[in-house]
């Protein structure tokens, strides 16, 4: 019988309001305990994660000590622990999200050993709490008092230990029931773990930073900063007007003068404002901190400042620039916070002589962030020596009125500063993702696929599923070498005359079941990290190199699309979804494809399903194979043509990819060849994900997900006409469909870079396309900007994001409830479903972010070691894309590499360009116009800069300790680089790419052979984490159209 109560709860909006909400609280006579002592697990319905059978004791932590030490109970070595609803809610409510979701994942993750209590819901638990109590003094007596009720529950047969900071808990509780212990967190571990020796100097760390922090609060400072305004005051100001709600975003390249507010929530409508809210200095930022959300008040217009069009490096001192800003625009300080999202950061220690320039005491360390957005932390140490070649994790903990810097304490060390995987430690640390082993637990949730135990399809699933293996020829397009091939196509002939389209997927679902171990950990991590030089998977590899994974003359179960084409036209008839079990007869690379579908078909030898066959056989296939190739390509062109006349994208990106081999080292560049078989492939996806979102909409019209890619602001296209005026050409930017003609009509005959740096540039002014739930987004607003399209989703790479397999299950229902059958998926509420596309779109950025920084990486380590005075190949031809007014931006084609060029530098001296490719600093002056910048020195040398000018730059590494080394560009003629036989250096030769991975390749393997005694243990980590090395058949194409950042042959996402 459930037993009635009443909860008052005051919660938080995104709009930053609070809202008093009465709820029924239901108590139950049982709830789930978890423990595998349970007496009773059928009342219990302890049908979820059990705690080890084999701890000598439950430990459960007070609410304090999760909040204060919950990255210690993260030790997977700490066994047996119960986390109370009571602990786990007074995180949220007072640490925030970032803190409640960390807990939540330490709880769902199967390889550590906890479990969660709901004691408020177990009526014999539940404690109301008293007239005059306070919250804390109620929090840490209901702990207690379902500690004492999950012993005797558990027919006192295991010990509990409640580990709390309450002294005045610790004599009550202390030996009041027997089998019931409280002590401290330090005493635990002191008593229980003496040798884990990690979590020890974890906890003091925690232990010295708290009591520092008490101390220096009893103590009389100067205030820094001013204190900020109570929540009500400013959730009464947000809802009036008088203040501003929005994400903190500072400036990396100006980082102590300039930061940017990003308005948010009702703040975005209300406010009027249609630009961003500059923040200007630190003392305005008021203890913010890059991602916190602010709310700001604006400045008067007379105290509004611009931003500075200056080039500037990452200067750690306090200063504006001398340069003129820009105009004015609307300024404000931050006046409160209403949500702090710290996070781990890797930082270095100064070095031996910065320490004893520090001060008096030598203990308190200013340690520095990689990220240049974050301020120093000041940490309390004794190991500041030890450490001042090593990349090491902390955290802020508090960051009070009277302090300069925040204050925070050392979690862990990553690696020596300049090893390689001390740096990609550090790339994955700052973008928060994990890369720990798939568990045991999700390990044993896998199909077996051994050679003594080869997987079969079932007859059960030949029963239910349609089988194409003999009706259909299905086939992939694939880079080479790749092993998750997630996607298939089929095209034939019907009886009728008319053509069949088949798309086929692989049918991860069907593997994956909802909120399963192996489920849970791939929602967690959203998405498969592609660094340059390894690759994190998103499932285990026995799925996504193997069973999902749709090779060829192998049975696989899919999910296809199949639909009948009108024989001429091509026009859409019918389509149809469903589940299937295909059999891929080849397993193509593009370049073979590409070579049949232009008729050489030498090709043939390259392709191992022809090598067996006999000569008659091997050309009926052949015809049959080119057939099919070229009809795919036709239909593709007709599909591109609608969406063209719609007014769908080609944009244009400089990234370089580099591929290594299986030992590790640089093998190779990804060139970009964009082939005509890239768009047929590209085409026939899209086509899929835009099918699937129209049924799945039109199924669940209020919790789909779908992917929608707003338009761009038009101030922010403003550059981007500009320059094309420059060359004469007009880009009309009032619609998808006038930008897509422009750009094509933007050709220079003399420079095809002009026309790829143009669509760079209107890449740059699109805003990011993102997952949604359309129950939380009006119709209007569903519409593909880039895609031109009223609807699309991502289904067609379930092996590598989440959002592909929420859509799976989402279509598989939508087509139980056409066959009037019962929904088996378990599918998520519009409110559930909002809160993971905000998760998946955060690991997306972060996985773009990773992606950038180790190929920026591998591009300092291939110039590192170079000297750029006569390596010839530290040389190259550029071309300027952007005119500042103490330089020029650059981008260097052959290497893929866009940087600043300074014509100016710090001391004030101006370039001076000579002969024979050599520059030099003299005194003079710079004359920046829209077009152009003209350096003049004293003597009367001039020399002008145009945009889209080639220019001859030397390229060398800015080696720094504290952040990543970053590329430095150096003008060294005014003129084009001429190579040796005094031809144009247009930066596509593959003679030239292969020279570069020659190089790299040697460079690599010489620190690979210095690294291999110390690091073997991290390369063992490494081939059991970093699966396989090939690029799945679609990533390389349709993520090009999902921040329209690079062409066909590169990556990003649709």
């Amino acid at each position: 019988m459930l037993q009635k109560r009443e909860k008052v709860l005051l919660l938080r909006t995104f709009q930053g309001r609070t809202l008093r909400i009465v709820r029924e609280h239901y108590l139950r006579p049982s709830v789930a305990c978890n423990s595998p002592l349970c007496p009773q697990p059928a009342a219990c319905r302890n049908d979820g994660k059990l705690l080890s059978a084999e701890v000598t004791h439950y430990m459960i932590p007070d609410w304090k000590v999760v909040q204060d030490y919950l990255e210690v109970l993260e030790f997977p070595e700490l066994k047996g622990i119960i986390f109370m609803q009571t602990a786990c809610q007074a995180v949220q409510h007072q640490r925030g999200r970032r803190q409640y979701n960390k807990l939540r994942n330490l709880l769902k993750d199967a390889r550590h050993d906890c479990v969660l209590f709901a004691n408020e819901f177990q009526q014999h638990c539940y404690l109301p709490r008293e007239k005059g109590e306070a919250m804390e003094k109620w929090q840490t007596r209901s702990i207690y008092s379902s500690a004492v009720w999950y012993y005797h529950h558990c027919e006192d047969r295991m010990p509990i230990v409640m580990v709390t900071e309450d002294e005045e808990a610790i004599r009550q509780y202390g030996s009041e029931t027997e089998g019931v212990f409280a002590i401290s967190f330090k005493n635990y571990l002191d008593n229980f773990w003496p040798d884990l020796k990690a979590a020890h100097e974890l906890c003091d760390s925690i232990l010295q930073s708290r009591r520092e922090r008490e101390s220096e609060s009893q103590e009389t400072h100067g205030k820094e900063y001013p204190e900020h305004l109570p929540l009500e005051v400013l959730e009464a100001g947000i809802k009036s007007g008088r203040y501003i709600q929005g994400i903190l975003n500072v400036n990396k390249h100006r980082a102590q003068i300039e930061a940017f507010v990003r308005l948010q929530g009702a703040s975005s409508k209300d406010s009027g404002l249609v630009s961003d809210i500059l923040i200007h200095g630190t003392k305005a930022r008021n203890r913010s901190i890059h991602g916190d959300v602010v709310v700001v008040e604006l400045l008067p217009k007379n105290e509004w400042k611009g931003r500075t069009a200056a080039l500037c490096e990452n200067d750690s001192e306090d200063k504006a620039s001398g340069e003129s800003p820009s105009e004015p625009m609307p300024t404000g300080r931050v006046v409160g916070i209403l949500q702090k999202n710290w996070r781990d950061y890797v930082v270095t220690f100064p070095s031996k002589e910065e320490v004893q320039s520090q001060g008096k005491n030598a203990q308190k360390i200013l340690v520095t962030p990689w990220d240049y957005r974050i301020p120093k932390i000041r940490i309390s140490t004794q190991q500041a020596e030890a450490l001042q070649d090593f990349r090491v994790v902390v955290r802020i903990d508090t960051w009070e009125t009277t302090s300069v810097y925040p204050n925070g304490h050392f979690v862990r060390v990553l690696g020596r500063i300049g090893d390689l995987e001390g740096e990609i430690a550090t790339i994955l640390v700052e973008n928060s993702i994990s890369v720990a082993p798939f568990s045991e637990a999700q390990m044993c949730e896998m199909p077996v696929n051994t050679p003594e135990n080869p997987w079969k399809v079932s007859p059960k699933e030949e029963q239910e599923r349609k089988d194409l293996r003999n009706t259909h020829l299905v086939f992939s397009i694939d880079p080479k070498g790749c092993e998750d091939v997630d996607d298939t196509l089929s095209v034939r002939t019907l009886s009728n005359g008319n053509l069949e389209l088949g798309v086929h997927i692989a049918d991860v679902t069907h593997f994956v079941a909802p909120n399963s171990y192996t489920d849970i950990e791939a929602r967690t991590r959203a998405t498969t990290y592609y660094l340059a030089d390894r690759r994190y998977d998103m499932l285990p590899s026995v799925l996504s190199a193997d069973l999902c994974s749709l090779l060829g003359g192998v049975d696989r179960y899919a999910v296809s699309i199949l639909w009948e084409l009108d024989k001429t036209s091509y026009e859409i008839k019918k389509v149809w979804y469903g589940r299937t079990i295909i059999r891929s007869a080849y397993k193509l690379f593009y370049e073979a494809a590409q070579e049949l579908l232009d008729g050489n078909f030498d090709i043939v030898e390259d392709i191992p399903e022809f090598k067996a066959l006999e000569e008659q056989s091997r050309q009926a296939k052949l015809e049959e194979l080119v057939w099919a190739i070229g009809k795919l390509t036709d239909i593709a062109r007709h599909v591109r043509t609608k969406r063209d006349r719609c007014g769908a994208l080609e944009l244009e990106g400089v990234e370089v990819r580099v591929q290594l081999d299986d030992k590790k080292n640089i093998h190779d560049l990804i060139p970009k060849q964009p082939l005509e078989v890239h768009e047929t492939v590209a085409e026939c996806m899209i086509l899929a994900n835009h099918w699937v979102a129209k049924k799945i909409w039109e199924s669940f019209p209020h919790q789909a997900l779908l992917r929608q890619h707003p338009p761009p602001h038009q101030e922010f296209f403003s550059e981007l006409r500009e320059c094309a005026k420059a060359k004469g050409f007009f880009i009309d930017t009032r619609s998808n469909k006038t930008l897509a003609d422009s750009l094509d009509s933007a050709n220079d005959p003399n420079d095809p870079l002009v026309n790829k740096l143009l669509r760079s540039m209107a890449t740059q002014a699109m805003s990011n396309a993102l997952y949604f739930s359309t129950g939380s987004c009006a119709e209007q607003e569903f519409h593909h900007y880039g895609l031109a399209l009223d609807k699309y989703t991502h289904f067609t790479s379930p092996i590598r994001r989440y959002s592909d397999i929420v859509v799976h299950r989402l279509l598989m229902a939508a087509i139980s409830k056409d066959k009037k059958m019962e929904i088996k998926e378990n599918l998520f509420s519009n409110k559930d479903l909002e809160e993971i596309c905000r998760h998946i779109n955060n690991r997306n950025r972060a996985a773009q972010r990773a992606q950038k920084q180790s190929t920026e990486l591998f591009q300092c380590m291939y110039f590192k070691d170079r000297d750029p005075d006569t390596e010839e190949r530290c040389v190259a031809d550029g071309v300027i894309y952007s005119i500042r007014t103490n330089g020029v931006l650059v981008f260097i084609p052959r290497f893929g590499i866009k940087g600043a060029a300074y014509l100016k530098n710090k001391d004030g001296l101006v370039i001076s360009c000579g002969p024979e490719n050599s520059s030099e600093w003299k005194a003079g002056s710079l004359h920046r116009s829209q077009n152009k910048v003209t350096s003049t020195t004293a003597g009367g040398q001039s020399v002008t800069f145009h945009l889209f000018d080639h220019v001859t730059v030397r390229i060398s590494v800015q080696a720094l300790r504290c952040h990543s080394d970053t590329i430095r560009l150096e003008i060294i003629s005014n003129k084009p680089y001429m190579t040796p036989n005094t031809e144009l250096c247009h930066q596509s030769s593959l003679l030239l790419k292969s020279e570069l991975v020659k190089e790299v390749t040697r460079s690599v393997e010489e620190a690979q052979l210095a690294q291999e005694v110390k690091d073997k243990v991290l390369q063992e980590e490494y081939q059991e984490y970093c699966q396989t090395k090939g690029r799945s058949l679609y990533m390389l194409l349709e993520e090009i159209r999902d921040l329209a950042l690079l062409d066909v042959s590169d990556s990003c996402a649709m």
